[in-house]
């Protein structure tokens, strides 16, 4: 499973605070995830980061 961070992220910092291992703030202040399948051990807090976004800039791939 992968995750992708869309337009509408504010660069909280929630998905990162969460989930390190899947993603991370850009230069430009804005969230973007990981371009390899998430990790089996990261699963959960990942599926929770984009549950918790206040946004909804999390989405499946």
């Amino acid at each position: 499973m992968k995750y992708y961070v869309n337009e509408n992220c504010i660069g909280c910092g929630l998905c990162e605070s969460v989930c390190p291992q899947v993603f991370s703030l850009s230069d430009e202040g804005v969230a973007v995830a990981i371009s390899e399948d998430v990790p089996e051990d990261s699963l959960e807090s990942a599926a929770g980061a984009m549950e918790d976004c206040p946004v909804s800039a999390i989405e499946e791939r």
